[in-house]
């Protein structure tokens, strides 16, 4: 093998999953160079891996067939020898298939499976990076570490570490209230009061969040305003955000990118999970 690809082009916590199984690919061929295709958004995410070569931005959703025609001729172009896709998306084995990439190896699932070359039964009740490394069962009978990780650069550490100077030494607290789903996101208000039940605590509040999630961000800083906030939403980019949540003691937030960001990290997790939230939801709703 002298050239393997990756693919996932679904959402940022996706992405960061497949961290393990990366680092697991290039366990197993470390002679081979490795690239990751993911979407736009995501490709930060995998910038200063050490494992890859190099990442590959697929723009699927502007003017989507341009893009896959595009993506065909590139891959296609790149000669791969095998490509690995955890993702279980037809269009994706549509285009490994015309990319012309001989070794394809998935989960026989979804649409389109038979264009795989090399598939396994997706396996259920276990964790995702489980799933995505149970892949690898048809090349070896190694074990592989779950852990995920990112790799913020010196300059990303740089920019967190100006951001924080004026807290520096405080004991700080990540919240991320934001969800791509709003069925998933925890009431602001209950957010506000338990940020301001930390702040007399003695913690500081390190609000984390993309430009989406601001609104909400803005809301809890301007509810405490008398106590220690830095608001970061919108102001950095996932790397940098990585960087600031390595730096607090724990995250609290929804199940979203923001609980992944914190365990690549390895900084504790505090989430709430959809089941609950739509629990309130329906509960408020008997009120009415």
């Amino acid at each position: 093998m002298q050239r393997i690809l990756i693919v996932q082009t679904a959402f940022i916590g996706d992405v960061i999953l497949i961290t393990p199984l990366i680092r697991a690919v290039k366990e197993l061929y470390p002679e081979a160079a490795i690239d990751a295709l993911v979407v736009p958004a995501a490709a930060k995410l995998l910038q200063n891996n050490p494992h890859l070569h190099s990442v590959l931005s697929y723009p699927k959703r502007q003017s989507p067939l341009k893009a896959m025609q595009c993506m065909i001729r590139d891959l296609k172009a790149r000669q791969y020898d095998m490509a690995i896709s955890p993702h279980s998306s037809g269009r994706t084995h549509l285009i490994l298939y015309l990319a012309r990439i001989p070794i394809r190896l998935g989960f026989d699932r979804g649409t389109l499976p038979f264009l795989l070359t090399l598939k396994t039964p997706h396996p259920k009740g276990i964790h995702k990076i489980e799933k995505n490394l149970s892949l690898l069962g048809l090349l070896s009978d190694k074990q592989f570490s779950m852990q995920t990780e990112l790799f913020p650069s010196a300059a990303d550490l740089s920019v967190v570490d100006d951001l924080l100077k004026d807290i520096e030494g405080k004991r700080l607290l990540a919240l991320a209230p934001g969800s791509v789903w709003a069925t998933k996101c925890w009431p602001l208000d209950y957010y506000i009061s338990l940020a301001k039940g930390l702040t007399e605590r003695g913690f500081g509040i390190l609000l984390i969040g993309g430009k989406e999630d601001k609104p909400k961000c803005d809301v809890i800083q301007r509810e405490l305003v008398q106590h220690l906030v830095i608001n970061l939403a919108g102001q950095t980019n996932l790397l940098e955000s990585a960087a600031a949540i390595s730096k607090c003691k724990a995250m609290i937030c929804n199940d979203s990118g923001a609980l992944h960001l914190a365990n690549a990290m390895r900084t504790r997790v505090f989430a709430f999970f959809w089941a609950y939230c739509a629990a309130h939801w329906l509960l408020s709703l008997s009120r009415v």
